[in-house]
């Protein structure tokens, strides 16, 4: 069988960053580990954020971070690209450079010709050329369902790390990429139709958020994070809860993938969705005359997103204007940052 006969969606249930455990059930089983710092560990695991750093000299850090799914594509070249990028993502939202990549491989060798995998690897290889990186080895393992990913090693001055929980009362927040990647990838495995809005999906998933980290530094931007398996509200939350502060979004502003709002209509909403909301409700303000459909696809599981970034209010507009010339074309403010309300992280209008 070649790659090219193969729909790899035939192989997994759950693809992409959807296939995540749920951030409760992962939060109980990370706060029975022991957590053991040492002053070169500048960001790790004690919080939410995007990967870890170690401070190496006065001069440099190493960023270091790890992803790595089922697919969540039927094309294997477009599964490698959209992984790597996605694995990629967490250095550029730490405002670092990627300089270093090992594969991480399950494949099953007996099911699937071995030009799928040359495929998958081959998207993967091509995508962290294009984010400057080299590509240096890996691991390989034999598993019934395939997965793809990278370890990922960057590099950033200590002084300039871009952390998720530093928003300062006042900034204003920024969204990159439109959300809705996972009911685009689920509507395309439920309803087997592959239209524009899916073809955006991969396309957005495909896009390094690399070109927009020389802006956040320009900026000096105070806090990011990017949007994965937790869902916008779930990242926004992760972000407000380390800062401590109340974070408000905009629903009426955020970009949606094309179509994804009538899949939601039509009942498509991913399992992940609810789980990410069951995160965050209870420290959620709603509006009552909030759309559910919009709700929902706050709360749905993304793949390689866009950045979530709280910059000065007065850098704000400027910083939504390059990111667009940069090709992030559906940058947009969505919210502010303010100072904690009461017993409530965030607040959805």
């Amino acid at each position: 069988m070649s790659s090219e006969e193969i729909d790899l969606m035939d192989f997994t249930e759950q693809g992409g960053c959807s296939a995540k455990i749920s951030p409760d059930v992962l939060s109980e089983i990370l706060k029975e580990l022991p957590f053991i710092k040492r002053k070169e560990l500048l960001v790790g695991s004690e919080s939410c954020d995007d990967a870890a750093v170690w401070k190496v000299n006065s001069d440099t850090a190493i960023i270091q971070t790890t992803d790595f799914f089922p697919p969540l594509c039927s094309d294997p070249y477009t599964f490698g690209q959209v992984a790597a990028s996605n694995a990629l993502s967490d250095v550029y939202a730490m405002g670092g450079k990627a300089i270093m990549a090992l594969n991480l491989v399950m494949f099953p060798s007996k099911k699937l010709s071995l030009n799928v995998l040359h495929a998958i690897l081959k998207g993967g290889a091509d995508k962290v050329a294009e984010a400057g990186a080299v590509l240096a080895g890996g691991h390989t393992i034999d598993d019934d369902i395939p997965k793809y990913g990278l370890a990922v090693t960057g590099i950033i001055h200590p002084d300039k790390i871009i952390k998720n929980s530093t928003a300062s009362c006042g900034d204003k927040l920024i969204l990159t990429k439109a959300i809705g990647t996972g009911v685009a990838l689920a509507g395309a495995r439920i309803f087997k139709t592959k239209g524009d809005g899916y073809h955006q999906a991969l396309v957005s998933m495909q896009q390094l958020n690399k070109y927009a980290v020389s802006l956040m530094q320009k900026y000096e931007v105070h806090s990011a994070t990017d949007i994965t398996g937790f869902g916008l509200l779930g990242h926004a939350y992760e972000m407000a809860l380390g800062s401590g502060v109340t974070i408000i979004i905009h629903s009426e502003s955020i970009n949606l993938i094309n179509g994804v709002y009538d899949l939601v209509d039509d009942g498509c909403i991913p399992g992940a969705a609810f789980r990410n909301l069951k995160h965050i409700e209870k420290s959620s303000r709603f509006n009552e005359n909030l759309n559910y459909n919009i709700k929902m696809l706050m709360c749905d599981a993304q793949t390689s997103g866009g950045l979530l970034i709280s910059c000065d209010e007065q850098n704000a507009d400027d910083l939504v204007k390059e990111l667009r010339l940069a090709g992030y074309y559906s940058s947009t403010v969505i919210g502010e940052v303010i100072s904690k309300e009461h017993n409530k992280t965030l607040i959805i209008e």
